[in-house]
């Protein structure tokens, strides 16, 4: 069978009823409510990065960024349990991860929970490190596994920051 075409694109306002739906089944202990996810989009594209991906016509995953000077951070990445393993929530991350560089951004941070090894697989095949341990982080308990990501070497300006140092 033929994996079918992922499409990645802005989210809106529009998508939160389908973005909701996937947020309460993958988090339903630490669910974010539909005004914190509003709250997000209206700081887009300012500090804000919110991306559906959309399989057929339907909403599939979603994920988001905040970038603030040079940092920025992973806040949220979901895929509905039947789209998972396909490349779905890899879409996501690169897609972040261009972004983070398009807004020069040095490095990448997130919050993981410490229960969820497919997830932490996923961010070290991305290059991300581990930093710490956020003891007790989500609403149940469940401690958070914090990582980052250097972008130096894929930022745009590094090229040029490598030259003046030779």
């Amino acid at each position: 069978m033929r994996q079918a075409e992922v499409v990645l694109r802005q989210m809106t306002a529009e998508d939160l009823p389908a973005v909701m739906e996937i947020e309460r089944a993958t988090f339903p202990a630490d669910a974010w409510s539909e005004a914190m996810l509003r709250g997000e989009l209206r700081d887009q594209p300012r500090t804000r990065h919110y991306l559906v991906a959309e399989v057929g016509e339907r909403v599939v995953g979603y994920a988001g960024l905040a970038v603030a000077a040079d940092q920025a951070d992973v806040q949220t990445i979901a895929v509905l349990a039947a789209h998972r393993r396909a490349g779905v929530g890899a879409a996501l991350m690169d897609a972040l991860l261009a972004e983070a560089v398009r807004r020069g951004a040095a490095s990448v941070f997130l919050e993981v929970r410490a229960d969820n090894p497919p997830a932490q697989a996923m961010y070290e095949r991305f290059g991300f490190r581990r930093l710490g341990l956020r003891r007790r982080y989500y609403e149940d308990g469940t401690d958070a596994i914090t990582m980052t990501k250097d972008l130096g070497s894929e930022r745009p300006d590094a090229e040029r920051e490598a030259q003046k140092e030779s």
